[in-house]
């Protein structure tokens, strides 16, 4: 039997079989570079061009109309960025200016991708410094996203948890805050488990406690707190731990190297 397509559909798959193909190359490329261990370092003006070039495909990226297999090409966009974000030298040199490049193209193919919108919303906040972006696209991800959805890691309460972060800790806009954790603890309390009901409560506390003290050190801590426990790479525990101590909180490592937090008496 033969089948038939519309050309319409033809065009369609045969432009998702070229991203497809792109981003293959561009993963194939990545991993042999990073097999070679006699490949030279490159110079600083070498990883400034390969950046302009990442930057000029992932606008064409953006150009690309929703074609169909939106989470496939949602995976690849997130597999490029641990690609990009890994790379400790090459981010050296030219920083994570391109983060919310591979955060829009996430949540434009695949808004309820959560744990992929986590890791790279930390990645753009804290180390490409732009929290608006972060905000922004987390709300685009939160309109598409039922408060239940499959996530292999983090439960989509997480997207009003990070975006009440960054509201807090870097925008200054109290109530956004008070709103996201209120909606955090409403969508948690709709999980059966105790992880779950322990995240509810605890962010309304948060809540209760922005509303009589929006200035407080202890709130801010509470933010970075929630960073560090979340975070999976070294750098953002170092900003983290760097945050925590310089609001005035503690360190302390149990023999067994468990790291707590603790707010010495004082803080307000």
């Amino acid at each position: 039997m033969k089948l038939q397509l519309p050309p319409q559909q033809v065009g369609k798959m045969i432009g998702t079989l070229a991203i497809i193909s792109l981003s293959l190359t561009g993963v194939i490329w990545l991993q042999k570079s990073r097999l070679n261990p006699n490949q030279a370092k490159l110079t600083t003006a070498e990883y400034k061009k390969q950046e302009q070039l990442e930057k000029v495909q992932l606008d064409v990226y953006k150009g690309v109309p929703n074609i169909g297999f939106n989470n496939l090409l949602a995976d690849w966009f997130y597999l490029r960025f641990i690609q990009y974000f890994g790379d400790g030298e090459a981010r050296g040199e030219t920083g994570y200016s391109l983060s919310p490049d591979y955060f829009e193209l996430v949540v434009e193919r695949d808004p309820r991708f959560v744990d992929a919108n986590l890791k790279i919303a930390v990645s753009t906040s804290i180390f490409a410094g732009q929290p608006d972006k972060t905000v922004a696209y987390l709300e685009k991800s939160l309109k598409e996203t039922p408060s239940k959805v499959i996530s292999p890691v983090y439960p989509p309460y997480y997207l009003w948890i990070y975006k009440g972060i960054d509201e807090l800790l870097f925008l200054g806009d109290i109530e956004a805050a008070k709103n996201s954790n209120t909606m955090a603890a409403n969508w948690a309390e709709t999980y059966p488990d105790e992880g779950s009901q322990n995240t509810a409560k605890r962010r309304r506390e948060t809540v209760k406690f922005l509303e009589e003290n929006p200035q407080s050190k202890v709130a801010q801590i509470g933010a970075w707190t929630q960073v560090l426990s979340g975070a999976a790479d070294t750098k953002t525990q170092e900003r983290a731990l760097t945050e925590i101590k310089a609001l005035g909180g503690e360190i302390i490592v149990t023999p067994e190297g468990r790291v707590s937090i603790r707010v010495p008496e004082g803080i307000d």
